[in-house]
């Protein structure tokens, strides 16, 4: 489902002529096979993302634990954590730039037969802008997803449950957690 857009090519007098704008269904569609394309590049750039946004999740979950502030080494190594999941987010919207970038001139020809065949300015910059978000988005939530497990896990590991707070020391909560574990099991048996 196309719209026409009224054009008037420069030179043309007062002649307008209709030009086709695609709907963003058909630019989701284009993206999608860029990227299974160019899945190798993709992979390395999704994957720089993910590693990126898996260290900032693990430093800011780690925030998340009790400290002990009177110790000050405890309180530098913090610092210096923050400051690198940083730069570590710097990386990757580097990474994410110079991958686009290269997307661009590696298909500039066919960026150039989209156009003489009609597409527009604001069509192929959506193209882009589509993949960039989709390699973005997918890989930062993976990587905040595993950033945070690893890090819980860790510290499940190291301390065990009372040092998450004691929240799941009262009969209450452990009740609670496994009658949601007990209904959970019966769905899944179910099916």
């Amino acid at each position: 489902m196309s719209a026409e857009v009224p054009y008037r090519p420069s030179g043309a007098g007062d002649k307008i002529q209709k030009q086709i704008q695609l709907p963003f269904s058909k630019a989701w569609q284009i993206s999608l096979q860029g990227i299974r394309i160019r899945w190798a590049r993709s992979l390395i750039t999704a994957s720089g993302i993910f590693l990126g946004i898996a260290f900032f999740s693990f430093v800011r979950t780690a925030g998340l634990f009790p400290v002990n502030l009177a110790d000050k080494e405890a309180v530098a190594a913090a610092n210096r954590q923050t400051w690198l999941a940083i730069m570590a987010l710097l990386v990757c919207f580097v990474g994410i730039m110079n991958a686009m970038l290269m997307s661009v001139t590696e298909r500039f020809k066919e960026i150039g037969t989209m156009k003489c065949l009609g597409a527009l300015d604001n069509f192929v910059v959506k193209l882009f802008f589509i993949e960039a978000g989709l390699m973005g988005i997918l890989a930062s939530f993976l990587g905040w997803l595993m950033g945070w497990l690893i890090m819980v896990l860790l510290h499940l590991i190291s301390k065990g449950v009372e040092g998450m707070g004691g929240a799941f020391r009262s009969e209450e909560h452990t009740s609670e957690l496994q009658s949601l574990t007990n209904i959970v099991c019966r769905l899944l048996l179910e099916k």
